[in-house]
């Protein structure tokens, strides 16, 4: 199976000159977030956990498929040691999160450049970071099952002795809720790592990607990743996070994209209200369901004239064949206006629900 990694997504996209001791000091942090923090690999007896013994594995097989690898580093070792007087030869298998640590921690030796060195290494934890928040998402989509499972489970269970304050749900509800809040303090650290570390990069929602402008990430993109990370609004990150890789590699039409996750942004909302008649024929008709004074005017006059604005200057210019005209292009700035426009809009929108 195919993975997105960070390398290939910035191949043509230089971000390292050389390999110096910010990049080194940021893989080891990143490194021991996912092995202390996210994954730990013992348990307290110093024994393999099961569970992270997979996960290990699999971190290392999806990479080194991905980088034409057969694994990340060697999976074993052996070396000769003299003992009275005689050489005995030992051998053995390194533990899963050996053989990725050697492979993040390796010394630069100069053999490929530096950005590549880099940029192969923080696709594992960008790896490791997708793995978790797919693992979260399933733990949250199964949320009110297993607090009903639980629940029911209490009250089939015959009462003996003192009963104990408190149920089983609200147990669930607590465990649950601390995972998430682990993982986000989790996230914010490593971007407060790529901050230190003068590496423009953010991580968000799976993906690690560039970001040049840190008050436009704080008070802009976070808040929007945070938001999109729900899966009602998969469509909304899709197509941003499509955006600002086209823009980060060169590609075409990244503000197309920022304008389709802010016209799914609308849509999603006309839709999850019922607002959504069925003979919509384009974002100007998803509009006007916000405006609606039947609807209590979600948004108002001047907000809808912004919003079809941009998609009549923006987004359609873009969205149908120029024919005879000129083909329509954004300078590098109205690009990145483009796109936070975009962010801005959706963010406002779905904090209004």
């Amino acid at each position: 199976m195919l993975n997105d990694i960070f390398a290939y997504r910035y191949l043509e996209n230089p971000i390292w000159e050389n390999f110096d001791e910010n990049a080194r000091r940021l893989l080891v942090q990143g490194f021991r977030i996912v092995a202390e923090q996210l994954f730990p690999y013992y348990d307290a007896d110093g024994k393999e956990r099961t569970e992270a013994k997979a996960i290990w594995d699999g971190l290392n097989k999806k990479l080194a498929m991905e980088l034409g690898l057969k694994d990340l580093s060697s999976p074993t070792y052996g070396y000769y040691t003299e003992w009275n007087g005689n050489k005995h030869w030992i051998s053995g298998s390194w533990p899963k999160i050996t053989v990725c640590e050697n492979f993040v921690l390796a010394d630069y030796d100069g053999s490929v450049p530096a950005d590549q060195f880099i940029k192969e290494r923080l696709s594992f934890i960008e790896l490791a970071f997708r793995q978790q928040e797919e693992k979260l998402t399933e733990l949250n989509a199964s949320l009110d099952r297993r607090v009903q499972e639980a629940d029911l489970a209490a009250k089939m269970r015959p009462t003996r002795g003192v009963r104990l304050p408190g149920n089983r749900g609200d147990d669930i509800r607590a465990w649950n809720q601390t995972k998430n809040e682990r993982f986000r303090t989790s996230c914010d650290e490593l971007n407060e790592r790529f901050s230190r570390s003068r590496a423009k990069l953010h991580y968000h929602n799976g993906f690690i990607q560039v970001s040049e402008d840190e008050t436009v990430t704080r008070q802009i993109e976070q808040p929007f990743w945070n938001l999109v990370g729900d899966p009602m609004w998969q469509s909304v990150d899709h197509d941003m996070k499509e955006a600002i890789d086209l823009r980060d590699s060169g590609g075409r039409d990244p503000a197309l994209f920022a304008a389709k996750a802010l016209e799914s942004t609308i849509k999603i909302i006309s839709d999850s209200k019922g607002w959504t008649r069925g003979n919509e024929k384009g974002a100007a008709n998803y509009i006007d369901n916000l405006r609606a004074k039947a609807n209590g005017e979600f948004i108002n006059t001047w907000e809808r004239e912004s919003l079809v604005e941009f998609f009549s200057k923006v987004r359609n210019p873009f969205g149908h064949g120029a024919g005879s005209q000129p083909v329509p292009e954004l300078s590098a700035p109205q690009t990145d206006w483009a796109i936070e426009f975009c962010m801005i809009w959706a963010k406002n929108l779905i904090r209004r629900l």
